[in-house]
């Protein structure tokens, strides 16, 4: 991915195809930017009219042009505007630790990503994780940054459980999270 911030206060990025890819989604901070079909040009373009500090910028590639989960495929690493104003890859180091608060859910769907909620799978504030970092969880096992959800805010991850008492006993609990 190159690009950066330009003089008309939009961040404007491209990317290569990837192979075996139909389509593309584009994220801010786990917010949907743009959809792009691809029609086999050799780098495709994201411009991001509304930018804010510390985003996260990530492209999805899918193996078809729909969301089923039939169609899922790979997130990109997390860039973000260095100090000259270009994207620079980005990423949480690992063995960094973060103190959080930690809910569950059981939601039977799709997550944000399109891959289907189960166990191992974790909704975090993209703005502060990118998706795609990998998370151990005390008292859960490791989990997968692969969803968000509306109250997902801050210094918020929500652990993935099977409907039933685990998910109900767990609470919220503060706990020591590591990036693996």
């Amino acid at each position: 991915m190159q690009g950066g911030l330009g003089t008309d206060g939009k961040v404007t990025f491209t990317f290569d195809r990837v192979p075996g890819a139909k389509a593309y989604r584009a994220f801010r901070n786990g917010q949907a930017l743009q959809w792009i079909s691809d029609w086999g040009q050799p780098t495709l373009q994201v411009t991001d009219a509304s930018p804010c500090d510390g985003a996260h910028y990530q492209v999805y590639a899918m193996s078809s042009e729909d969301t089923a989960a039939s169609s899922i495929g790979q997130i990109s690493t997390s860039y973000r505007l260095d100090s000259s104003n270009h994207l620079t890859a980005y990423r949480l180091p690992a063995g960094t630790t973060l103190t959080y608060r930690v809910s569950a859910y059981n939601d039977v769907a799709q997550t944000a990503l399109g891959y289907n909620a189960g166990t191992g799978i974790c909704a975090v504030d993209a703005r502060n994780i990118p998706w795609g970092t990998r998370l151990y969880v005390p008292g859960y096992g490791h989990c997968y940054a692969a969803d968000i959800g509306s109250w997902i805010k801050d210094d918020i991850v929500d652990v993935w459980f099977p409907p039933g008492p685990d998910a109900d006993n767990w609470g919220i609990q503060r706990l020591t999270l590591t990036v693996e």
